[in-house]
């Protein structure tokens, strides 16, 4: 962690952080208000997550992290941008999800740039798999959204599958979506592009059924 990343972990995690518990979160409570909420698992160093919830004040944003660094980033972020509508939990995001958050109580999630575990035998370890997408399908309401990018094609192709099986889920598209507004363009994106790597967006909506 940079000398910053440590103060903003220090000073700020009890006023922006929700504590894990094993227990369902009273997103009213935890944000003073009732909006629609969003929810992003691994965040990184935060830089989109707080691009993304100051550019959208009218909704609720819950970042999921493990990795202190990207916790620290985020929070000076916030505490910069006094973004009142971002809260942090760090976390195991699959433990989040199960025991922190009722079913139908989001609006989307979003996913962006998972780990892509290249290697053929630590694809086990790929966060997208048929169980958890069934999990967070299960957490939004009825028409919200998942959505999901990454810059390894593979994975991408993968993703598209896993998710395109899950019933509850329909595409809003023919295979790959157009990278929506919500998801501004990073840093890392830009200079792949400018060197002829792709990024690839999956955007699927919750379903009645």
């Amino acid at each position: 962690m940079s000398n910053a990343q440590r103060r903003a972990y220090d000073e700020l995690l009890a006023r922006y952080a929700i504590p894990y518990a094993p227990v369902a979160l009273d997103l009213a409570a935890a944000f003073g208000r009732d909006a629609p909420t969003i929810l992003e698992i691994g965040f990184g160093m935060g830089e989109t997550t707080a691009e993304v919830a100051q550019s959208h004040p009218e909704n609720n944003y819950v970042g999921v992290e493990v990795h202190s660094p990207g916790v620290g980033s985020l929070l000076k972020l916030i505490d910069e941008r006094r973004l009142a509508n971002l809260r942090i939990i760090q976390h195991d995001a699959v433990e989040v999800v199960e025991h922190m958050l009722a079913p139908g109580c989001l609006t989307g999630i979003h996913v962006f740039f998972p780990d892509p575990w290249p290697k053929k035998r630590h694809h086990k370890r790929r966060l997208i798999q048929p169980p958890f997408v069934h999990l967070l399908a299960s957490r939004l309401r009825v028409g919200g959204y998942l959505h999901l990018a990454t810059d390894w094609e593979e994975y991408a192709v993968q993703i598209l599958d896993v998710v395109s099986a899950e019933p509850t889920l329909t595409n809003t598209t023919e295979g790959f979506a157009p990278r929506p507004s919500h998801r501004p363009l990073t840093k890392f994106e830009v200079r792949g592009r400018k060197l002829g790597h792709g990024v690839w967006d999956v955007l699927f909506r919750r379903v009645a059924i």
